[in-house]
């Protein structure tokens, strides 16, 4: 069985690639509906435009955070040339180290003083 990467070896992750992640948390996605779920839940402050998209994925594929998927169902209107892709369990386990990461660095920040309670969602 070959050595499994540690999730923190990827860190600190790039936010285009910790924003795909997050795009796949719940289920599998293609590239257009990835775009568009960041740029709705960032309220259009993170946008990803297909360069930044499909290099991303292409590295997140070669180290195994991703894979491809070809959903057992597609929607009548799907396109087939669409593809999905979903969250490995590496990739799972990376999105978690990283936001545990970006936590603990916004707990610093508040004991600075540089964020209040009222930052706090």
């Amino acid at each position: 069985m070959p050595n499994r990467p540690r999730p923190e070896s990827f860190l600190p992750l790039p936010v285009s690639e910790f924003e795909i992640l997050l795009a796949l948390a719940d289920g599998e996605q293609h590239g257009y509906a990835i775009m568009t779920e960041v740029a709705e839940r960032t309220d259009g402050s993170v946008r990803l435009g297909p360069g930044t998209l499909y290099g991303s994925i292409k590295r997140m594929l070669a180290s195994g955070l991703i894979d491809e998927h070809s959903p057992r169902r597609r929607s009548a209107g799907d396109d087939e040339r669409r593809r999905y892709y979903r969250l490995t369990a590496l990739g799972r386990s990376v999105a978690s180290a990283e936001a545990a990461r970006l936590q603990e660095l916004v707990r610093h920040a508040r004991r600075k003083r540089l964020l209040t309670a009222l930052d706090t969602p």
